[in-house]
């Protein structure tokens, strides 16, 4: 495939203004917006065929977050394409100051497999109501989902104006060679790095969104019974596979012992005895990735699960206890089912073992104290997340999302989404009079007045 001619046909596309008026960004949003009603049910069954998802999770967490982002563009497209003015300093004046909204161009979105249609149209969205044209390349681990994502979009645009590439490391390689105006990636950190290194070589500006151990800390004040029931969901959504799933938790010595009982709980309440054989639990997204989780189970105490189902690539939720820094489900994010508890002696050393870490995508903390919640966020760094619950942070249009540090640079969702694939002129528009201060000759009085305009 001839991704020069691929790009030099969707910039003259873009050169031509199609993508740039609001009927054709209200129009194609709307388009997509259909289009996603009439395809729903193939891409629910792609993701159950690539992953393993019921339809509600599929609902749930990805196609119902895909509309509520559609809604939320179209509602605030207007406003957010207007001309804003701004205040004029008093030595610019007589003038306008505008702030002038204008898409990038072509940009490329890369998606990871472990939320395929989230992660992809989400993006597109927001690029697409920012009027750009957009190159969307799925991940080749969730093959299905692509292909359906590919029949979807070449329905609903016109080639030059959405283009999807499908494929592995290959194409993603060629791609990153080519020089495009944006850049929006979610995947690993160690594959973001390379991004970046390649977006360098043209300066093209980027989003990485990345990775981490996302923290849950569970404050002496906690409810343990509400505690383990969100923790538990939020490690169970995609079976642990999401990038700001719970990934470890920190809890006082004297209460995990009663804080691994109400887990214990909540998995058989939610999944039943035998979650190897419930057709709601997805499994593990290929072989590679069953054997790397299997292996970090070493060194660790297991309260329940460990578990495992090479054939359907299933793990069952795993526990762990008596963990130290050195363990191995320690020294890498984790991205599945399992679930080290690590013990404190106090809350100042549970946010020191944060701080001291690199800063993670998301960050959880259980506690009836607004206090100490003032506290954790005052001390703490980190791309957003949650008080008394997990994961729900990020299905808001309303909530920018987005890491820091190793865990990502920048952001979207709504507001954000449009100021990310935007960028916005600074415009001065003067008429005929004149500020005769600013031309030479200077002169002792034009200086005079000069400072006491500018303080």
């Amino acid at each position: 495939m001839n991704y020069a001619e691929i790009l030099g046909g969707m910039r003259r596309y873009y050169g031509e203004g199609r993508t740039q008026s609001f009927e054709a960004r209200r129009k194609s949003l709307e388009k997509l917006e259909q289009g996603l009603k009439r395809w729903g049910s193939r891409l629910e069954q792609a993701l159950a065929e690539d992953l393993g998802k019921a339809s509600m999770e599929a609902y749930m967490t990805e196609l119902g977050q895909v509309r509520e982002e559609l809604r939320w563009q179209k509602k605030h497209l207007k406003q957010n394409m207007a001309v804003k003015r701004v205040p004029t300093p008093m030595t610019q004046a007589p003038a306008k100051s505008l702030r002038w909204p204008h898409p990038y161009g072509v940009v490329l979105v890369m998606a990871p497999w472990n939320y395929p249609v989230l992660l992809s149209l989400g993006p597109l969205v927001g690029a697409v109501a920012a009027g750009n044209c957009v190159v969307l390349k799925p991940s080749a681990y969730a093959p299905k989902t692509a292909e359906t994502l590919a029949a979807l979009l070449a329905e609903v645009f016109e080639e030059g104006h959405v283009q999807v590439i499908t494929g592995g490391r290959a194409e993603n390689q060629a791609l990153l060679e080519q020089r495009f105006d944006y850049i929006f990636f979610t995947g690993g950190t160690q594959v973001g790095k390379l991004v970046l290194e390649k977006a360098a070589q043209h300066l093209t500006p980027v989003t990485l969104e990345l990775g981490g151990k996302s923290p849950c800390i569970v404050a002496e004040d906690a409810d343990l019974s509400l505690t383990a029931r969100r923790i538990v969901f939020g490690k169970l959504v995609n079976c642990g596979q999401t990038c700001v799933a719970p990934d470890y938790v920190l809890a006082p010595k004297g209460k995990v012992p009663a804080l691994v009982e109400e887990m214990k709980k909540q998995l058989l309440m939610q999944l039943g005895p035998t979650p190897l054989n419930n057709p709601e639990y997805p499994r593990i997204v290929n072989g590679k990735h069953y054997r790397r989780l299997m292996g970090l189970l070493e060194g660790a105490r297991i309260e329940t699960g460990g578990r495992g189902d090479e054939r359907t690539l299933r793990i069952e939720p795993t526990i762990l206890t008596g963990v130290t820094e050195q363990s191995p489900v320690m020294q890498e994010e984790i991205f599945g089912p399992i679930l080290p508890v690590v013990e404190y002696d106090t809350f100042s050393q549970a946010l020191d073992f944060v701080a001291e870490r690199p800063h993670p995508l998301a960050l959880y903390l259980f506690t009836r104290s607004r206090k100490t919640a003032r506290q954790v966020m005052d001390r703490l760094q980190f791309g957003g997340g949650c008080i008394n619950d997990t994961l729900v942070h990020l299905a808001s249009s309303h909530l920018p999302f987005g890491g820091v540090g190793e865990s990502g640079m920048g952001a979207y969702h709504g507001q954000k989404s449009f100021d990310t694939f935007t960028h916005y002129r600074s415009v001065l528009s003067r008429g005929k009079v004149e500020n005769p201060l600013r031309y030479h000759p200077y002169t002792p009085k034009k200086e005079k007045l000069l400072r006491r305009f500018l303080g």
